[in-house]
């Protein structure tokens, strides 16, 4: 049996999936829920408290894809109410470094970055 070609990632060729998932890593929420999960386990509910400004809806979907892409595992608690908690996997825990040091080193320089007093959201 042949051993399968290693995908040759190119972020700059517009057809290389690495785009797609540098754009669900990099989207407003899912930097926020890979940093919201960094080394703890939450509900639904404890994310969206702890994300302002996160709708329901943008919730679910980001929790979806970034499940989907294989950083982050949801399960469902058999228990009544149900609970569902969220994790994050080896490579989100790997993922959700990287991005954590760009919004720690966007923290610490925010006050010599010009359009960070600019009211855009």
């Amino acid at each position: 049996m042949a051993t399968p070609m290693p995908l040759m990632a190119d972020v700059m060729v517009a057809a290389c999936p690495s785009r797609r998932i540098l754009s669900h890593v990099t989207s407003r929420w899912g930097v926020l829920v890979l940093l919201a999960l960094r080394g703890k386990t939450l509900r639904f509910s404890g994310l969206r408290r702890q994300i302002g400004g996160v709708s329901e809806r943008m919730l679910a979907q980001t929790l979806q894809t970034l499940e989907a892409d294989g950083f982050l595992v949801r399960r469902a608690l058999d228990v009544v109410p149900p609970h569902v908690e969220y994790s994050l996997t080896r490579l989100g825990e790997d993922v959700a470094e990287r991005v954590g040091a760009l919004a720690g080193w966007i923290e610490d320089n925010l006050d010599r970055i010009p359009g960070a007093g600019s009211a855009d959201v």
